[in-house]
């Protein structure tokens, strides 16, 4: 079996610049690379959470400047 069918069946990660076969760590590592996984799902979540908000602010202030604009400032 060539070194790349291998690592087709095997997952692998590459961490630190060293590669290592997932299904050969411990538990330990194991659950340390799912939360990792984890974290990153959920900091991609939050970063396209921040765009929609961001977005709907600059939405809210165009609206708010249209409604004002038929308003007479007090200063």
């Amino acid at each position: 079996m060539t070194d790349s069918a291998q690592n087709q069946q095997n997952p692998v990660l590459t961490f630190d610049n060293k590669k290592y076969d997932i299904n050969s760590l411990p538990d330990s590592a194991k659950g340390l690379i799912r939360a990792a996984q984890v974290a990153d799902n959920q900091q991609r979540f939050m970063e396209d959470n921040l765009k929609l908000i961001t977005i709907a602010k600059e939405n809210i202030a165009t609206k708010l400047k249209n409604e004002l604009s038929s308003q007479t400032p007090i200063e």
